[in-house]
């Protein structure tokens, strides 16, 4: 259900590309029968649709091609509840990415095919963030909007900037891609590391922090690497008053379990561990994740019971297809109780 008033004061603006998702069907490769099946998402919009669905007034800050395309991904967002008046639309195509999903032993697999879209191509100085920023008290960021290009991350950086000058909270997920930053040789480095500088929440793992810092935690056991890794994060970084994380095993495609951790500067909260034994949708549920650590925040749970509302709905998020995790807050909660799996009537 859908609910217009936020439960935490003034909203949340979350700045990034909107992207057109075209799958193959389940189990099959691109192109195999010449079919696509097609979802809007894209990681910020996935955190802020979640976020209307439980309550708080989420505004995606975007820009869009001004065609048929981008008009609908706005209008999608809309028909969820999301804010979309600082979504702007100019000339230019729209970010796609097409998805293989998995089967078995054959991992799923994204490629991008966003170079020169309208998002990439826009000038950084485009946003107002000033006016933008007046309206909420935080601000949602990843790593793969400056990994999309120079003028993307200059415009990510001055988001950042400008949120931490105004008082807004930042949160930060590092959502490191690669392919991305490779295809414009841009130094992820120094451009995560100040924008990670900014942030009082980063969504990290102990392999995004060893990459800002430049230091290595593998010379230790696997399970006191990521709480070193946040102490000296910690160590460096002022602002930062909470880092989360998931832990994911996987022993197939479709067989995982999935918990998480979330360190705050005096304490380790960590939570059960959850068997995933049949996957519709993995991708957006670090989104769900995010999204559900950010209502605890938001609605001061504490920091436990924060974790625990993230990762059930980053769970919930594997059953629902598509980029947006839908359910809602009871639907979380009846998987914190264990409600079991009887018809609810």
């Amino acid at each position: 259900m859908i609910r217009n008033n936020d439960t935490a004061g003034a909203g949340i603006a979350c700045f990034g590309e909107i992207l057109l998702r075209l799958a193959a069907p389940p189990s099959e490769l691109l192109l195999q029968t010449r079919t696509f099946v097609g979802h809007i998402g894209g990681a910020e919009a996935n955190v802020a649709v979640a976020l209307t669905q439980w309550g708080h007034a989420s505004t995606v800050v975007s820009i869009l091609p001004d065609n048929g395309l981008g008009h609908a991904a706005a209008g999608e967002l809309r028909r969820h509840g999301v804010r979309t008046g600082a979504v702007q639309f100019r000339p230019g195509r729209m970010g796609l990415y097409f998805l293989t999903v998995g089967a078995g032993q054959r991992p799923s697999e994204v490629l991008y095919d966003r170079e020169g879209s309208a998002f990439a191509l826009a000038p950084p100085e485009l946003i107002d963030w000033p006016a933008v920023l007046s309206q909420v008290s935080w601000l949602h960021l990843s790593g793969i909007t400056p990994a999309v290009g120079p003028q993307a991350a200059e415009a990510a950086l001055r988001a950042a900037r400008t949120a931490r000058s105004l008082g807004v909270a930042v949160s930060f997920d590092c959502n490191y891609r690669a392919k991305l930053w490779e295809r414009w040789h841009g130094d992820a480095r120094p451009i995560l590391r100040e924008l990670v500088d900014h942030a009082d929440l980063l969504f990290a793992e102990q392999r995004d922090i060893s990459l800002i810092l430049g230091h290595s935690f593998e010379g230790l056991p696997t399970a006191a690497q990521f709480a070193a890794a946040g102490q000296m994060a910690f160590d460096t970084f002022r602002n930062l008053k909470r880092i989360a994380t998931t832990v994911r095993v996987q022993r197939s495609v479709d067989d995982h379990d999935l918990s998480g951790a979330l360190l705050s500067r005096d304490r380790l909260c960590t939570t059960r561990t959850y068997s995933i034994g049949r996957i519709i949708d993995r991708i957006g549920s670090g989104d769900a994740f995010a999204a559900g650590i950010l209502h605890g925040v938001r609605t001061q749970m504490d920091d436990q019971d924060s974790v625990n509302f993230g990762v059930a709905a980053a769970v919930l998020k594997h059953s629902i297809p598509g980029d947006f995790n839908l359910v809602s807050i009871a639907e979380v909660q009846n998987l914190l109780r264990d409600s079991g799996f009887t018809v609810r009537r």
